[in-house]
């Protein structure tokens, strides 16, 4: 079906603009040698497209919107959409699509949407949208994504918004690397065993990186290291196991760091803990073990960081444990008459033991010496 719709402008410049409209119409394939090359909306939803092949629209340099919804595709192949300068709006949704190939998206210029949700997709494969650039959303949720591999996203650069679905299990490293200027990218509702070493290396000049409401299990030592340049990065209402460390040194330029909400299980040392990198520090609402690894917090940058320092620290987050303090403020705690961790005695114990036996151990070798120095006559 072709509706050709013509506008007037000023009473002097006609524009034309030709829509394709051809859903359920059971085709099997992309009828390109019979669409006007001047199309500028090309609806094909609810077909029966198994395959976009490579360039399967080239030509439709018009081309500003691109429906496929509702279709039968499984495979996208690489470089399926080149040849499209004028595309603002590409729509895949709906479909049995499990895997985005690489490069699947690659190249593509200028784009105002691209909307992947409601697919079967589990996997996103390294450089997919390799070189595209200048689009203002790319929209996931509501796939069943559960990993997300190395370079799934390099090279994709100017993005207004990023959104993934919930239940991802697997970010490996380097995943965003080469991603740069970016206005938000949120992981949530996310089930990690960790965050891994160099998670976000390589993603810079992002406005706002939140990951919330998620269990993040272990953060590893450098799951941050090489993200640069960030407004704001926001960890809201996640659990939060351990944090091997937490390191953002001088190259971060975290302007605001917030950590709102989140459940610690455990207090990392506090060398672990460096926000060198970081400008401002908000820490409102979270938990921490309040047992006597208590001290350990208090003497992280968490609180050298934190405006007014301790006292706001303790004032605006809680405890989590032990049970008999669960969901009280820090600040009601008695820090002064806390006993010390067990594993700090004994490590005190151990020295202490190893001192009085190498002082042993001297003095029988001294003695051991002053015997051997000894004429024979002497001793007997």
């Amino acid at each position: 079906m072709f509706n050709i719709f013509v506008s007037q402008q000023n009473n002097i410049k006609l524009e034309f603009c030709v829509q394709v409209l051809c859903n359920t119409g059971g085709l099997n394939h992309i009828p390109l040698r019979h669409l006007p090359t001047n199309v500028e909306h090309l609806s094909l939803t609810k077909n029966h497209f198994h395959v976009i092949k490579p360039d399967s629209f080239a030509g439709l340099r018009a081309l500003k919107k691109l429906s496929l919804d509702g279709n039968n595709i499984t495979k996208i192949k690489q470089f399926a959409f080149r040849g499209l300068p004028r595309l603002k709006e590409l729509s895949i949704q709906y479909t049995p699509l499990q895997v985005v190939t690489s490069f699947a998206f690659a190249g593509l210029q200028n784009l105002s949407t691209i909307l992947l949700s409601h697919n079967q997709i589990a996997t996103i494969e390294a450089y997919a949208f390799a070189g595209t650039s200048n689009v203002k959303l790319i929209l996931l949720t509501n796939n069943p994504l559960l990993r997300i591999e190395s370079f799934a996203f390099s090279s994709l650069t100017q993005v207004g918004h990023l959104l993934l679905p919930a239940g991802i299990r697997t970010v490996e490293s380097d995943a965003f690397s080469g991603m740069y200027t970016v206005g938000l990218l949120k992981l949530a509702y996310m089930d990690l065993e960790h965050i891994r070493p160099y998670t976000f290396r390589g993603l810079s000049n992002v406005l706002l990186l939140t990951i919330q409401e998620s269990d993040l299990g272990v953060i590893s030592s450098e799951a941050f290291a090489g993200l640069t340049q960030v407004d704001t990065l926001q960890l809201l209402n996640n659990k939060i196991d351990i944090i091997e460390a937490l390191d953002f040194n001088e190259t971060s330029a975290i302007k605001y760091l917030k950590l709102h909400g989140n459940h610690f299980l455990q207090t990392p040392e506090p060398d672990a803990i460096c926000l060198d990198g970081v400008d401002n520090l908000e820490l409102n609402d979270n938990y921490f073990p309040c047992g006597c690894h208590l001290q350990n917090l208090l003497d992280s940058a968490f609180v050298s960081k934190t405006p007014n320092s301790t006292q706001k620290l303790l004032e605006r987050n809680y405890c989590i444990s032990p049970i008999e303090l669960n969901g009280r403020l820090i600040a009601e705690v008695n820090i002064e008459t806390m006993a010390p961790c067990q594993e700090h005695l004994m490590q005190g114990n151990l020295g202490s033991t190893a001192n009085n036996l190498k002082l042993h151990y001297l003095c029988f070798i001294g003695i051991f010496l002053w015997l051997k120095c000894l004429p024979a006559t002497t001793l007997l």
